[in-house]
């Protein structure tokens, strides 16, 4: 008679240590001080066979390194990562989902921009210390407040490795009437390089042809940034 296969456990919230479960530590001290990996972890409440809840949060973070990036997951992307099946992959939906209409319903809680100096306070405090170039993509409605901030590229910059097609695909998803592009520079210095000219032009000629206005091109470094569109760079 041959043993039978031992199957791995799945586990759930209740295995973790008290002091390390993500419900018991919202309760007591507040959504804010809970990770994005722990967050996702009260969406998914369960592990699967092998690994628990957080380790499976975790590694979905990691994986898409950020909010943005998971935001723009769709059903089946999220269904490759080992235990989402539908259920889970339409509970990480739903709650991105959730969070959209809460930020459209609200418009009087959202920044507004009206220079590129309150574009730069914005998103300094995220970028200037970057050790990876990350390009960001303001989106603005009709009355010039931020709908949403999403990175649509993270890693060494040229010209070939930025999809113009992306920066207007959050644009027109979220109805946007305007776009603000920006990226930092880690070396800290915010002089535009000559790929970086060419970058914007390609933005500002696509956004003409979709009728999505490109108000700048903001180049960050630390605590200093310059406007191309100021400069002239790109922009006609």
């Amino acid at each position: 008679m041959s043993e039978a296969r031992e199957s791995k456990p799945t586990y759930t919230i209740h295995d973790l240590p008290k002091g390390t479960r993500p419900r018991e530590r919202l309760a007591q001290r507040g959504p804010q001080a809970l990770s994005d990996a722990e967050l996702i972890a009260i969406i998914l409440r369960s592990g699967a066979q092998g690994i628990n809840v957080i380790d499976m949060a975790t590694d979905i973070i990691r994986y898409y390194r950020t909010l943005p990036a998971l935001a723009r997951a769709s059903f089946t992307d999220l269904q490759r990562h080992h235990g989402i099946g539908e259920a889970k992959a339409a509970q990480i939906l739903a709650a991105i989902e959730l969070g959209r209409r809460v930020m459209r319903a609200m418009p009087e809680d959202r920044p507004k921009v009206d220079s590129p100096e309150s574009v730069a306070r914005l998103l300094l405090s995220e970028l200037a210390y970057a050790d990876q170039e990350h390009v960001k993509v303001v989106l603005i409605d009709s009355r010039n407040t931020v709908i949403a901030t999403p990175t649509i590229y993270k890693g060494t910059l040229n010209t070939t490795s930025i999809r113009v097609g992306e920066i207007f695909k959050e644009a027109i998803r979220n109805n946007a009437a305007a776009i603000i592009i920006a990226h930092n520079h880690p070396s800290g210095d915010p002089t535009p390089s000559p790929e970086d000219v060419i970058l914007t032009r390609r933005i500002v000629e696509a956004g003409g042809l979709l009728n999505i206005d490109v108000l700048d091109h903001l180049i960050l470094g630390h605590n200093r940034w310059v406007s191309m569109k100021d400069r002239r760079l790109g922009f006609k």
